[in-house]
């Protein structure tokens, strides 16, 4: 190929990673359904593709759109995603949604065993009966969920804070898992000691796969702080915005949102209230402030 054509083919794709993935309306032609991109990270499910076919298709229907997941495995290359006016909306944790409040906008909240709250679980092996908190877990093997979690990793971290310890200090080793299913395989299978996970994520798996949390137990159980929630970018058009969140509120009132629901282990969603993750922001607090 010449110079010339390589050059040329590098400035085409320089354009086409510079247009915004699936954007609202900038995708749609007419008498086409407009696109959504609705990012997400794997959360807990091991048949994750088929609820989220069943999930698009659904939001689909309601909204008179084309909706479609885009995963990551981390919170970090969603929220940059979200940054970039790449996604229309995700499913975010509370943490980087109170940390990027300048590019992501909040649209619904989980409704989870009747409120818009959930724990940070501690858990440790079924052997060890004598662990009730992460202070007495010094020169351990600990695993985080991810560094962008609030439960898999500010939530433990702060615990320390709290305590005067150095958590850089603390542990023999940690490590993180990049999905709270996967701190539940490594306590369970020895790699680590203890760890920290979404308590949501866990009573799901604990429900519909009770064999793999057969050999953990939950040693300690958070505050409650605001559920993991839906945020949209920025610049998300306001009639746009509306319609995906109605489509989201109103997934309990239909037969087909129900059954995803269902799966998904949750009561419904339930409009934005910021207040819910004051909480959080009092951990961000703490963690900035560090250890005495």
């Amino acid at each position: 190929m010449s110079p010339i054509r390589n050059i040329r083919r590098r400035q085409i794709l320089r354009f086409a990673l510079s247009v915004p993935l699936l954007s609202y309306f900038k995708v749609a032609v007419a008498n086409e359904n407009p696109a959504v991109a609705f990012g997400t990270t794997a959360v807990f499910l091991d048949n994750e593709i088929s609820l989220l076919e069943q999930w698009s298709r659904e939001l689909g229907d309601v909204c008179s759109a084309d909706v479609r997941f885009v995963q990551r495995n981390s919170y970090r290359e969603i929220d940059d995603l979200i940054a970039d006016n790449r996604l229309d909306l995700a499913w975010v944790c509370g943490f980087p949604y109170v940390t990027h409040e300048e590019t992501m906008r909040l649209m619904a909240i989980p409704d989870y065993l009747g409120q818009p709250l959930y724990h940070s679980y501690l858990i440790v092996p079924s052997s060890d009966a004598h662990t009730t908190h992460i202070t007495q877990l010094r020169n351990r093997v600990f695993a985080f969920s991810d560094p962008g979690s609030n439960s898999g990793f500010l939530v433990p971290t702060t615990e320390l804070i709290r305590a005067g310890i150095r958590p850089t200090r603390f542990f023999r080793k940690s490590f993180f898992t990049y999905a709270h299913r996967k701190v539940i395989d490594a306590v369970t299978s020895g790699l680590a000691d203890a760890g920290e996970i979404d308590g949501y994520v866990y009573d799901t798996i604990q429900k519909q796969y009770p064999e793999r949390t057969r050999d953990v137990r939950v040693a300690w159980r958070s505050p409650l702080y605001g559920f993991p929630p839906i945020v949209a970018r920025r610049s998300l058009d306001e009639e746009s915005f509306l319609r995906i969140q109605r489509a989201l509120v109103g997934m309990k009132d239909q037969p087909a949102g129900r059954d995803v629901l269902q799966r998904l282990n949750l009561d419904g969603f339930v409009p934005d209230d910021d207040k819910v993750f004051d909480g959080i922001r009092r951990l961000v607090a703490i963690l900035n402030a560090g250890p005495v």
